[in-house]
């Protein structure tokens, strides 16, 4: 997850430099979809691994998931309808989130993971 965690990151940044570049609504939309593709993947896969090993905050955590999707969507949504996205306030969304629930929540699961021998 780890490994994952810091695809996304990097997800982000590349959302970051394309906005500092100058780029394009196009360029924006895609970047927006491929970062909203694997955030889905990368999610599924957090969510099945705590599912398959009964974490108990697994409802929470799916929420918390599921909140921030939607954000990333509507984004996406305005972006590709013409609409002006404030590229400040979005990255600065990703990046605090992100980087609170991997300190946070996150966090949370991996010693009861690494509890039941998944290391």
């Amino acid at each position: 997850m780890d490994d994952q965690h810091g695809i996304l990151m990097d997800a982000i940044d590349e959302l970051r430099q394309a906005s500092v570049r100058g780029a394009g609504r196009q360029q924006i939309g895609e970047l927006l979809a491929r970062l909203i593709e694997f955030t889905r993947m990368h999610f599924a896969s957090e969510e099945k691994l705590m599912e398959q090993y009964c974490f108990p905050a697994l409802a929470e955590h799916h929420g918390e998931h599921e909140r921030f999707l939607a954000h990333l969507q509507e984004s996406a949504h305005w972006v590709q309808h013409g609409e002006i996205v404030p590229m400040r306030p979005l990255l600065t969304f990703l990046r605090e989130w992100c980087l609170g629930h991997f300190k946070g929540m996150d966090r949370q699961y991996g010693p009861w993971l690494n509890e039941r021998g998944v290391y």
